[in-house]
């Protein structure tokens, strides 16, 4: 029997996989019968839930008119409709949307679409600035520019080379804000593009930064002619308690990476979107100076169509408020956590509640993290912690019953590996 390899899997480690065999709302049904409660929107994607009527709908019907065409050239309904709603919830400046098929892909977008700029330009500006403990995909380019370390040192031979600003600590925003500053005055190698995850560093342990430290950090690529990139693609569509987490620093980048939340989390489709200034900068009779890339699915009308009941449901239904429920039950949360000795670091983001378990060897290679990702799922719970840092990140859906159970089912794992 041919064997599936699977993702960020030790197989090594003998772990049981269980079979999902269907889904609905905040549940994972599996093959043998039990009950699974999705706490982390099955890796960061779903938004309203599971198998939603509508988002269905929408691809049921898309799929029987058409389900696929070249996008280079030619294009589609689905498409126009999506990028014309798009502008109901970014800032007017992001008026260009160009369409990929996952938040990697985005990002390795943004980062040619950077670089593009200032070559059509005739300004030989290819550095790029990013964030220690920054994770922006698997990808390439997206490896290039997240931290390095055990994700990536394998592959270190084809990772081009950044410069990275420290993260803003408490204690030390100021000296992140000094590095920044000083890697954009350089003037022996002007940099490109700064390119950050907004409020929130996903895989590089969910730590989290104020609004105010996001809109200084624009502001001051702004001063010094650097484009500013936000990857939003875990951050946007509500987690941080915001559509985007830029909102709340009340900042507009020059481009801005989306996926998962795109579609509800139902089905692949990634947005790019740019200014005026970079897509002009790609725009001329000359061939040469076009936009080189694409991938063979780009815009699918299928997913264009996933991504239009999404938009629709922020339109139509209560999805803020469901998100403001489930940050006031963190919150409440949170304040029983910090009782603990054994937690430190409880942090909360919008929707997003983090903390570590106290262990001695707490990083993401922590042995602690298979132990907890075992506990979690013998509880019939979807957590997956990152090494000693758990998270809580669940779909709008969820219930106050099943939110309880997680919490519920946590502080029994603080009580079994404190």
């Amino acid at each position: 029997m041919t064997k599936i390899w699977h993702p960020f899997t030790q197989h090594g480690l003998g772990q049981t996989i269980p079979k999902i065999t269907r889904a609905q709302d905040a549940i994972l049904y599996t093959q043998d019968g039990r009950e699974i409660i999705d706490g982390i929107s099955s890796w960061w994607v779903q938004t309203h839930g599971h198998c939603h009527p509508q988002i269905v709908a929408a691809i049921q019907q898309q799929s029987a008119q058409l389900d696929q065409i070249i996008f280079a050239g030619w294009t589609h309904e689905p498409a126009q409709i999506l990028a014309d709603g798009l502008a109901e919830f970014l800032p007017k400046s992001l008026d260009h949307i160009f369409f990929s098929d996952s938040g990697s892909t985005a990002v390795e977008v943004a980062l040619k679409m950077a670089l593009g700029y200032w070559h059509n330009r005739g300004e030989q500006r290819h550095h790029i600035l990013v964030m220690d403990h920054s994770y922006h995909g698997d990808t390439i380019g997206a490896m290039s520019v997240g931290a390095r370390g055990v994700f990536n040192q394998a592959y270190g031979p084809l990772l081009f080379d950044v410069s990275a600003v420290p993260f803003p600590k408490p204690d030390a925003v100021q000296a992140t804000l000094d590095a920044l500053t000083a890697a954009c005055r350089d003037p022996d190698n002007r940099p490109a593009a700064f390119i950050v995850e907004p409020l929130v560093l996903g895989a590089g342990g969910m730590l989290t930064y104020a609004p105010t430290i996001l809109a200084e950090m624009r502001n001051i690529c702004s001063a010094h002619d650097v484009l500013f990139i936000a990857d939003e693609v875990m951050t946007g569509w509500g987690r941080t308690g915001t559509i985007f987490a830029c909102e709340q620093a009340g900042i507009e980048p020059d481009i801005l990476c989306m996926a998962k939340g795109l579609t509800g989390g139902v089905v692949p489709l990634a947005v790019t979107a740019a200014t005026t200034p970079i897509f002009d900068a790609h725009y001329s009779p000359d061939r040469s100076k076009m936009f080189f890339h694409s991938s063979s699915f780009t815009a699918n009308p299928i997913a264009c169509a996933a991504a239009n009941a999404n938009l629709e449901i922020w339109r139509n239904q209560p999805v803020q408020k469901r998100i403001d429920h489930i940050v006031q039950r963190h919150a409440q949360f949170a304040e029983q956590l910090q009782r603990y000795d054994s937690t430190t670091n409880v942090r909360q983001c919008g929707t997003i509640l983090v903390f570590e378990i106290a262990d001695s060897h707490g990083h993401y290679m922590s042995t602690l993290g298979p132990e907890l990702l075992r506990f979690f799922a013998e509880e019939n719970v979807l957590l997956r912690p990152l090494g000693n840092t758990v998270y809580i990140m669940p779909p709008y859906c969820i219930t106050d019953a099943q939110l309880s159970r997680i919490y519920t089912v946590v502080e029994a794992a603080i009580d079994e590996f404190a």
